[in-house]
């Protein structure tokens, strides 16, 4: 099982930017580079959605229209880390932000059950 650690979110005004990271370790975690990794988030009331995603090599990624232009996912296998870069935040990124990674590293999965390992989430509140 991996386990996965979220960090750098927090309270910011709206245009503002944050940086994300997720620290990956754990006992059966053989190769960070062998994963796809992705970033999801949960507002209130409402269910986890895709945010971005990035493959094993980092060689490809995939956003949601949303954030397309605003977010940038990266990753830096020597660290067993990836990064979620946000600028130009909107209130309605106001959310708790997950990351999780999938097995199946040569593919970007967009749907959360097909990933499986999640970490505890950070909360990003963005202020109008």
């Amino acid at each position: 099982q991996v386990q996965l650690v979220e960090s750098g979110g927090g309270l910011v005004q709206a245009g503002g930017s944050l940086r994300l990271s997720c620290a990956a370790s754990g006992r059966t975690f053989s190769t960070f580079s062998s994963y796809a990794m992705g970033w999801f988030r949960q507002a209130p009331g409402k269910e986890r959605e895709f945010v971005a995603a990035i493959r094993a090599s980092g060689g490809s990624t995939d956003y949601d229209d949303s954030v397309k232009g605003r977010f940038t996912i990266s990753r830096d296998n020597a660290k067993n880390t990836i990064y979620l870069q946000i600028n130009s935040l909107k209130p309605e990124d106001t959310a708790v932000y997950y990351c999780a990674a999938n097995a199946r590293g040569w593919v970007l999965r967009r749907t959360p059950n097909l990933y499986d390992s999640w970490g505890q989430g950070t909360q990003v509140t963005v202020s109008s």
